[in-house]
């Protein structure tokens, strides 16, 4: 996890406002404008780098500042390091319309890679075609030399020769690499040594913006191939040959810079397996191999002729590197080279995402960095993955690793990536392990719990202890359900896992898993707006039961149930609208799910979503099959539970029945009513008994006054409608027809005018208005 410094400096840097801005760049402006190149301009221009780069979005900086900053780039009295600095913000500051540069403007070799490496952060976001066409040749020129051509001795060193003594110069030794061997080839930016000329400044510069810098001149330049001469040269071995044997002396700019691009990558794979012997070139060794990759993949989409000369380096670098767990990352450009050029170089591209998509994300679910790459690479190469989409959806249950261990960062990523993820063959599974998310990042804890040694930095919750779930998980029923949870792709079958969560109790108020819970609701919207999108009346009907089936089984997070419970409400009627025969077709589930004891009196918001479908959709208008008979078991079953939740009182084990439950309880018994009248008696008895319950004085400390007077009302409504059964029939059980928005919206249509007339009938029964 970072450190508290350099977050509480990122923070800081980001509460920055406008004005505390503006007084700041004055103060450098005035530093800038005096020539100050000392301590105080250095300090000044690193807070103002912090300041610009901590945020997403683009700080507004001062004009005056803004042109001194060009001006101290392009000075040729400006320390290199101020230099550095100046091109930095500006590089942040791009695209903006306040840089004027130009490659004119630089006044030495070290200054015009500066120049061109801000240019090129302007120019490629704001106007690709900018670049003058001399400019881009000269500079792609220059590139290719400083990869190439630098210095393979190090800086020379001055050392004092004693008071008496003129100084002399100590002779410069040759660069090493970073195994501490001399190095033999050129110089690159893994090259190593005590000081570093200025030529190999430019280098490391050069390589630093090479693939920017390529992509900008890319296929679209002139000169570039068509699709159609790509894919001759692809499979023309003669076309290889010549390539291969062209002299380099004789290539234009842009194709010597990519010449010299290829030969600085190879070098770079081979540096990268040297065993570094500072734990810094190390992590340096992993960031140029990444790079070095990315750069070869555009090389080959600009040039296929550099396909065959890239592709036996890349095959061993993935051989050695699938079995190298610190080089995990590099994997990932590896792919995305062979998901680009794999049919060309008869590639079999499924046995690379296969070890991407299963084993690195079980492995590697921890680094936050990794999870992230991985989550982006998915999303970009989504229309790349052809066959390998299937591949990619089957191993969701990867995936959902990292989206478990690290869900604050990687929530948005996953919803964006989630409607490409689920189709009708993993639907169930997925919404079963989307519920039980919080219990998966809880059982990856113990994973990393019972695999990693005591005496490395723990990356679990310490506060937590957990020596009960260690030894539970010896049971082999335990270990079997773990083993589920914990898979790798999808099985296509589900577990329970309520002994699992049990046994898992102790972990879920560890911030991890807390943290998780409250992603589920988002990424459960998200899954069900992709679902309902093609969902046919099959897995509308399963997903419709697996919401009920769920609503009682989930983690016992905090605050959990209650999110979950919201999400799934509001679903479930979606689904019934996807198939209304579904209340017909999985009656014997509804019924079970109303006439159950515990489940409604912990689930308000699924029992109310249930009861209005129950309402809603058991109806011969939605599905022939219906009967009068199944009219009648539901009556009865929802009589008893009205009952139930209207005389029962709330308790430390019992919560109080929100008022909604009785009301749309009410509700749907005078819609079944009104189906089979022989019911309206009794509905009737119901309703006037439940008028009574409100308006007792019993009833006051159970609910609000406000709650039993929407009782009251509502159940005097339907005693009204029920006393002119046609009416209460058109009224409570409309057609399609009348059901249409216009029906309710029009003041001189159907249903406004059978509610003004039903009203007028009862007040003039009532004598209230003359006959």
């Amino acid at each position: 996890m970072p450190a508290a410094g350099p977050e509480r400096l990122l923070r800081q840097a980001r509460e920055v406002g406008a004005e505390e801005l503006g007084r700041f760049c004055a103060r450098i402006s005035a530093l800038l404008q005096a020539e100050d190149w000392g301590p105080d301009t250095l300090d000044a221009l690193r807070r103002l780098f912090l300041i610009v780069a901590a945020t997403k979005y683009s700080r507004r900086l001062d004009p005056t500042c803004v042109v001194l900053l060009q001006t101290a780039l392009c000075s040729p009295r400006c320390p290199e390091r101020l230099q550095l600095l100046c091109a930095a913000v500006l590089r942040e500051m791009a695209p903006s319309d306040s840089l004027s540069l130009s490659c004119d403007h630089a006044q030495s070799s070290r200054q015009l890679g500066l120049v061109a490496s801000v240019l090129l952060a302007q120019v490629a976001s704001l106007a690709p075609d900018a670049f003058p066409e001399e400019q881009t040749k000269a500079l792609s020129k220059r590139l290719g030399d400083w990869l190439r051509y630098a210095s393979i001795q190090q800086g020379t060193a001055h050392a004092s020769g004693g008071f008496f003594s003129a100084p002399r110069t100590r002779q410069p030794g040759p660069v090493t690499e970073v195994d501490g061997t001399v190095a033999t080839d050129f110089f690159t930016v893994l090259s190593t040594g005590q000081r570093f000329t200025e030529d190999q400044r430019l280098n490391v510069q050069a390589f630093s913006m090479l693939r920017a810098w390529l992509l900008q001149g890319g296929p679209a330049h002139p000169g570039a191939m068509d699709s159609d001469d790509r894919s001759e040269l692809e499979g023309s071995t003669v076309s290889v040959l010549s390539a291969a044997s062209t002299a380099s002396h004789l290539l234009p700019p842009a194709e010597w810079l990519r010449e010299k691009a290829l030969e600085y990558c190879q070098r770079l794979l081979e540096q990268s397996g040297r065993r570094a012997l500072r734990k810094a070139d190390s992590g340096l060794q992993k960031a140029c191999l990444v790079e070095a990759v990315l750069v070869l993949d555009v090389l080959c989409r600009q040039d296929p002729s550099f396909l065959y000369r890239a592709l036996p380096c890349l095959r061993a670098l993935r051989t050695r590197l699938c079995g190298d767990p610190a080089c995990v990352r590099a994997l990932l450009p590896i792919a995305q080279f062979f998901l680009h050029h794999g049919e060309a170089a008869a590639v079999d591209a499924d046995a690379v995402c296969q070890h991407l998509f299963t084993r690195i994300p079980s492995e590697h679910f921890h680094s936050p960095m990794l999870a992230f790459e991985f989550v982006q690479f998915c999303r970009d190469h989504l229309l790349l993955f052809g066959s390998n989409l299937d591949l990619l959806r089957t191993s969701f249950p990867s995936l959902f690793k990292f989206l478990a261990w690290s869900s604050p960062a990687l929530t948005s990523e996953f919803v964006a990536l989630l409607p490409a993820l689920v189709d009708a063959g993993t639907a169930v599974e997925m919404l079963h392990l989307l519920l039980d998310l919080p219990s998966l990042t809880a059982a990856l804890d113990l994973q990393l719990r019972l695999s990693q040694a005591a005496s490395e930095r723990p990356l679990w919750d310490v506060s937590v202890r957990t020596p009960g779930c260690l030894e539970a998980l010896r049971d082999p029923q335990a270990q079997g359900l773990f083993q589920h949870l914990l898979r790798a792709k999808a099985s296509g079958t589900t577990e329970r896992l309520t002994p699992l969560h049990q046994l898992l109790q102790p972990l879920a108020s560890c911030a991890r898993v807390v943290q998780c819970a409250q992603a589920v609701p988002t990424l459960l919207r998200a899954f069900f707006a992709a679902v309902t999108k093609f969902a046919d009346g099959a897995l509308a009907s399963q997903l419709a039961l697996l919401l009920l089936e769920r609503s009682d089984s989930l983690f016992q997070v905090e605050g959990y149930e209650a999110d979950v419970h919201r999400v799934l409400s509001s679903q479930f009627p979606a689904l019934c609208k996807l198939h209304p025969s579904m209340v017909v077709e999985r009656a014997k589930e509804l019924l079970e799910f109303v006439s159950s004891l515990g489940g409604p009196r912990s689930t308000g918001h699924m029992l109310t979503s249930v009861v209005w479908a129950i309402g809603e959709y058991l109806s011969v208008s939605w599905d022939r099959r219906c009967t009068a008979e199944q009219i009648n078991r539901f009556f009865e079953a929802l009589e008893a539970l009205l009952f139930e939740v209207a005389q029962s009182r709330p308790s430390a084990t019992l919560p109080r029945c929100p008022p909604q439950v009785i009301t749309v309880l009410m509700t749907t018994v005078a819609k079944l009513a009104s189906r089979s009248q022989d019911l309206i008696p009794r509905v009737s008895l119901l309703l006037s008994k439940m008028r009574t319950l409100a308006q007792s004085p019993a009833a006051g400390p159970v609910h609000g006054e406000d709650d039993l007077g929407a009782i009251c009302t509502r159940a005097t409504e339907l005693l009204n409608l029920l006393k002119m059964p046609s009416v209460a029939q058109f009224v409570l059980t409309p057609s399609v027809e009348v059901s249409q928005p216009r029906y309710h919206r029009d003041c001189n249509t159907a249903l406004p005018l059978a509610l003004a007339l039903v009203s007028r009938l009862l007040e003039r029964e009532a004598g209230f208005l003359p006959r």
